[in-house]
């Protein structure tokens, strides 16, 4: 597939509002608050900036942060009824995205609000919705065909977390539907698959016997599909830094690794303060994409990944990323093309890099299916 680079920001805001058309008795309807982030992923050129904001080539992703803080802004502790009739989390992305539009921010690939930690809306270039919540488990579980001496092997637990997303496609539903999949939905749903998780031993359930995350997403999506035939997608957090996703018919697994990391980037302009040394802690996610191994169970082992990439991580880590070989700059952009290069001997199943320097703000490098943009 055609290699793209997206950038990616994020902006929080605190509001208020009222969702009226939830049925009678739901808090929703109530006057309350959230803390919103909003977030954004668009293919914008090398160098943009928005009018009155200097850019220069590395700086877009730090410009498109600045503008979506810049429209976040006008939301802060604000009543949203007086801005939308409506205001679901649907809503309030496309008028987030409608915002940018106005700013000319090109090539949006994805808008999303987060309403809490545990549910949102996303939009995707075609401003088509999927609504997403997040739910918890703890639970033990061991690999029964992995090799001898294999930690996972071993009984031992995780508190997972699983994503249900469902496609809104309110387009489709005519004028006047303002909710498709009310959060609350994808909540029964996922009630009697809690009761039979949550403080179990997965292996015990039939179907799980091998309970890696790709199998337990598929099992999880056998049992939901049926009754809720807008889910789109699975995603399993086997532990806070690795998981899969799942779409019913084909598997994509990621790992993420950090690094503390010092930079100059020498292009901004001068007296730009990103001209001297200064440093990040960087959020880097490698997303894989390899035929499941029925044996195993898994596409690629997470721990496999991890010592893969190993080599290329001791050279990011507490290091200077500028003075990196055959790194021309330290930029984002720059330092997701250099870890592909680096990582593709060792790693070739990988389809994407996610690369944060700040939360929420940074780079995707992709060469295969897009997918989600994970929830954080």
């Amino acid at each position: 597939m055609t290699e793209r680079v997206y950038q990616i920001a994020a902006a929080p805001f605190e509001a208020a509002r009222r969702v009226e058309i939830l049925p009678d008795g739901h808090p929703g309807r109530r006057l309350h608050g959230h803390s919103f982030r909003a977030r954004v992923r668009a293919a914008v050129p090398p160098g943009w900036a928005p009018t009155g904001i200097g850019g220069f080539p590395g700086g877009e992703a730090d410009a498109l942060t600045a503008t979506l803080t810049d429209v976040a802004s006008a939301f802060d502790y604000q009543d949203l009824n007086q801005l939308l009739t409506v205001p679901t989390d649907e809503n309030l992305a496309r008028l987030v995205r409608d915002r940018l539009l106005e700013r000319d921010v090109p090539g949006i690939e994805s808008v999303g609000i987060r309403s809490t930690v545990d549910q949102g809306a996303d939009l995707d270039g075609d401003a088509h919705c999927h609504v997403w919540r997040r739910f918890r488990f703890e639970a033990a579980h061991r690999l029964p065909n992995v090799p001898e001496g294999h930690q996972c092997g071993r009984m031992h637990g995780h508190g997972f977390e699983v994503i249900l997303h469902a496609d809104q496609d309110l387009p489709a539903r005519g004028i006047g539907h303002d909710m498709g999949v009310d959060f609350e939905r994808l909540a029964a749903v996922w009630a009697p698959l809690h009761a039979i998780l949550h403080l179990g031993c997965l292996n015990d359930l039939p179907g799980l016997e091998n309970p890696t995350s790709e199998l337990l997403a598929a099992w999880l999506w056998t049992r939901i599909r049926p009754e809720l035939p807008t889910l789109s997608w699975i995603t399993v957090y086997e532990t806070g830094t690795a998981g899969c996703h799942f779409d019913g018919e084909r598997y994509r697994i990621w790992k993420d690794r950090r690094f503390e990391s010092a930079l100059a980037l020498t292009r901004a302009p001068d007296g730009d303060p990103r001209r001297r040394l200064h440093g990040h802690s960087y959020l880097l996610r490698l997303h894989l994409t390899a035929p499941l191994d029925r044996v195993m169970g898994w596409t690629v082992d997470y721990g496999d990944v991890k010592a893969l990439f190993e080599p290329v991580y001791r050279r990011l880590d507490h290091h200077r990323l500028d003075e990196l070989h055959e790194l021309a700059s330290a930029d984002p952009s720059s330092l997701v093309h250099w870890i592909r290069a680096q990582s593709a001997p060792a790693l070739p199943w990988l389809c994407r890099i996610d690369l944060e320097a700040t939360p929420g703000c940074g780079t995707v490098l992709c060469w295969g299916g897009l997918g989600p943009a994970l929830p954080s």
